[in-house]
């Protein structure tokens, strides 16, 4: 539900006319209109995030393949309440936590800033300095935000919560102390110190994980007051109950092997797989048994270079051949 479309790209270099942006709710449009400050790095933060999901998928059978003039960019993939959704509405949810976060500190807007709250008593050696990172801020905004979108009493609301929440407490969970030495010659007799957010690499990287455990539920109906509500219950009850950490789904995946436009797959076909790989980016399991072509590919590149006192660096260009497997 994060995945508005491919306008997003742009948000962030020009004027946002709120009311220009496909697919917003009443409740994203009002957000959008009340603080259009900080929309451009919410836009910053759904790239982010995709971008990471193109990075943590590029060797399986998805890879977070986007579509050009669609307002679902991901096409069909995320109708279906798969593990594939639980990751994008995770790491999408991240990064608008992520960006807003960063961009505060940055002093981009004027309704956010530092950190206020990280200034006790100074550690051993070390002493509160720099501007830390508000990502108690960067979470609420992508709360309000990303939920907008989740307000129906059904299974699917209930699982995009859930993977949202996830993804924004990975955020505060992997916060830490970033700090700069001080003194003649890098001494470090005193050092400066300020809560700092991770590379996002580290965010995709946990999320991925949490993707390859994810928990399968099952939905449940009850009836209350306003109607009917669907809930989720863990599959298996013999397992660990996930927490609020973990990523859920209640669909299986389909296998991606072959084009289906219902589904959303593009296939394997032509995809690159590393011949040598027993995993899934290996030509046995990405190409799904079907084989593989290998051809011979010329590539330019720097070689032999040396360094030169004082500075710069002079290197030859050499041509090397490469093997390239792609899937039959």
């Amino acid at each position: 539900s994060l995945a508005l479309g491919q306008q997003y790209s742009s948000l962030g270099s020009q004027p946002i006319l709120c009311g220009s942006i496909p697919g917003l709710v009443p409740k994203q449009l009002r957000f959008c209109r009340n603080y259009i400050e900080i929309m451009p790095s919410v836009a910053e933060g759904v790239k982010l995030g995709i971008q990471e999901c193109q990075h943590q998928f590029r060797g399986r059978r998805w890879n977070c393949t986007t579509i050009d003039d669609s307002l679902a960019i991901f096409g069909p993939v995320l109708d279906k309440a798969t593990r594939e959704s639980a990751f994008v509405h995770a790491i999408a949810s991240a990064g608008v936590a992520f960006a807003v976060t960063r961009s505060c500190a940055e002093g981009s807007s004027t309704i956010c800033g530092c950190d206020s709250h990280h200034k006790g008593p100074p550690g051993d050696g070390w002493k509160w300095g720099g501007c830390s990172e508000d990502a108690d801020f960067g979470v609420l905004v992508s709360r309000e935000f990303a939920d907008a979108r989740e307000n129906r009493p059904d299974a699917r609301s209930a699982m995009n919560r859930h993977n949202n929440e996830a993804g924004r407490t990975t955020i505060l969970d992997h916060m830490h102390l970033k700090c700069k030495c001080h003194g003649l010659s890098g001494s470090c007799e005193v050092k400066t110190c300020w809560w700092a957010q991770p590379d996002f690499r580290a965010i995709g990287d946990y999320l991925k994980d949490k993707y390859d455990s994810a928990s399968e539920m099952v939905v449940e109906k009850h009836r209350e007051s306003r109607g009917w509500v669907e809930t989720l219950r863990a599959k298996y009850a013999l397992f660990k109950p996930p927490t609020e950490r973990d990523l859920v789904y209640y669909e299986n995946s389909p296998n991606f092997c072959e084009p289906n436009p219902e589904t959303g797959s593009f296939g394997t076909r032509d995809r690159t797989c590393n011949v040598t790989s027993h995993g899934i980016d290996g030509c046995d399991l990405l190409c799904c048994g079907r084989g593989h072509n290998t051809r011979t590919e010329k590539r330019k590149e720097k070689c032999h270079c040396i360094f030169h006192w004082c500075c710069y660096v002079s290197c030859q260009e050499c041509t090397r051949v490469y093997d390239v497997h792609t899937c039959k």
